[in-house]
């Protein structure tokens, strides 16, 4: 009989996993240093929509955090939990549609379910913020943007996860799904920071 694999070595495939999986050309996705003390072993991935010469980009970003502790933490349901992070700068009147939020949401799941993910106790929030500069930033004028926060506790292969995760990125910064190599009219990035 074959021992279990231990967590480290279930870990160290789920990471393969994870850097072996391809993303849309206009989104660059790289592996960032995790945030410490989350769990026993963690994976943090950054993606950044169609990134400008200095890694910057007008469109969107998004994090990607996979999180693996085998005394299963009880909030979790299991042994896995991914953390996500999603926003995009948007146009005001469209940062005003009291549905943003919920249609946000909804983007997040249809993405996890379109990619089959299994996946179960998923929550978070969406956050629309709007703005309006004063002073000496009056000029830049009203902005808005859209974020999103969630987790959920995955069941392999993590690869969906992932792949859900960049779509979302992608949605939030106006790329439907096949939409690269398409001109993207006009940056919606908000001048301040």
């Amino acid at each position: 009989m074959t021992a279990p694999p231990d967590a480290g070595s279930l870990f160290d495939s789920a990471t393969a996993e994870l850097r072996a999986t391809v993303f849309r050309d206009d989104i660059a996705v790289r592996e960032i240093p995790a945030p410490a003390g989350l769990a026993p072993f963690v994976i943090a991935l950054a993606a950044d929509v169609r990134p400008d010469a200095n890694g910057e980009s007008a469109y969107g970003t998004g994090r990607f955090i996979l999180l693996h502790d085998p005394d299963e933490p009880a909030g979790w349901g299991g042994a896995w939990r991914i953390v996500i992070f999603a926003q995009a700068p948007l146009e005001t009147e469209i940062g005003t549609d009291p549905l943003l939020a919920d249609v946000t949401w909804s983007w997040l799941i249809d993405a996890l379910d379109s990619r089959e993910a299994i996946y179960a106790a998923a929550s978070g929030t969406s956050t629309k913020t709007l703005s309006k500069g004063f002073g000496g930033l009056a000029l830049e004028g009203d902005g808005a943007q859209i974020e999103l926060r969630a987790s959920w506790s995955p069941e392999g292969p993590f690869p969906p996860h992932v792949e859900a995760w960049a779509e979302l990125v992608g949605m939030l910064a106006g790329l439907p799904p096949g939409s690269e190599g398409i001109a993207v009219i006009g940056a919606r990035k908000a001048v301040r920071d």
